[in-house]
C-alpha cells in the first residue's frame, strides 16, 4: 500500500494533505498528480474537498511536477500564476503554514519554500559500510527544505526544462529555480510538517493529527 493511502487518525494520509489546501481561500483548486497505473486512488473518499486528478505521474519527482505543470496549463493556468508544489506524504501541513507562505511570497520576484534551520549536528560518512564518521559538517546557514514550494508556473516549467536538457534530475523545485540562477526565499516552516518516510513516522504523524482534531 503506497504510504499516501495508509490510514492514520481515521483518514487516509492524503486526506489531511488535501484538506489543508482546501481550507485556503487563496487557492483555486488542488491538482493531484498520480501514476497512470495507480489502483488505490478513490476520489469518493476525499469528498467534498476541492481537487482535480491527473494520471500523469512520471518516473521521478521532477517528471511528475513537469507533467503536473503541463496539465495546469491545459486547464487554463497562465505562466504568471503561482503554483504551490507539495509532497502528499506531508500530512502535517496546515492552512496557517500555507497562508504564511503565500502572504510572504505573493509579491516576491522569485518565490520560495517552507524550510527549517538545521538543528542537529551533521556527520559526514565517507567510508564503507557507512558506519564510521569521517568528519563533522558545520550546520551554520543550513536549512532543511520542506514543501509547499511556491513559484510562478512559467518560471518553474522553464527551470525544469533547462535542468532536463542538462541531464539533471533534481529533488525539489527550488533546485530547479536555482539552476536558472535565481535565489528562492526561505519561509519558516514547522516540525509538524515533516515527511512521512520511515515506518515509525506513521505513529508520529497520527499522534500529531489526532491532537489537531
Amino acid at each position: 500500500m503506497p504510504k499516501q493511502y495508509r490510514s492514520i487518525a481515521g483518514r487516509e494520509l492524503l486526506y489531511f494533505t488535501l484538506a489543508a489546501f482546501d481550507a485556503c481561500d487563496a487557492l483555486a483548486e488542488t491538482l493531484v498528480v498520480i501514476s497512470p497505473d495507480d489502483v488505490h486512488f478513490d476520489a469518493a473518499r476525499f469528498a467534498p474537498l476541492r481537487f482535480a486528478v491527473r494520471r500523469c505521474g512520471g518516473a521521478s519527482r521532477q517528471a511528475s511536477v513537469k507533467n503536473g505543470l503541463d496539465s495546469l496549463a491545459q486547464l487554463g493556468a497562465a505562466d504568471d500564476d503561482w503554483v504551490l508544489v507539495h509532497d502528499a506524504a506531508r500530512p502535517g501541513i496546515t492552512p496557517a503554514l500555507i497562508d504564511s507562505l503565500i502572504s510572504t511570497l505573493q509579491c516576491d520576484e522569485v518565490g520560495g519554500i517552507l524550510a527549517l534551520p538545521v538543528a542537529d549536528t551533521l556527520k559526514r560518512v565517507d567510508t564503507a559500510p557507512g558506519d564510521r564518521i569521517a568528519r563533522t559538517e558545520s550546520r551554520n546557514g543550513l536549512w532543511q527544505a520542506q514543501t509547499p514550494q511556491m513559484f510562478r508556473i512559467g518560471m518553474l516549467r522553464e527551470a525544469i526544462a533547462q535542468a532536463e536538457r542538462a541531464g539533471h534530475d533534481l529533488t525539489d523545485e527550488a533546485s530547479a529555480i536555482e539552476w536558472l540562477g535565481h535565489a528562492p526565499r526561505l519561509v519558516q516552516g514547522s516540525l509538524r510538517n515533516f515527511k512521512v518516510t520511515y515506518p515509525e513516522d506513521f505513529a508520529l504523524a497520527e499522534a500529531i493529527l489526532k491532537l489537531a482534531l
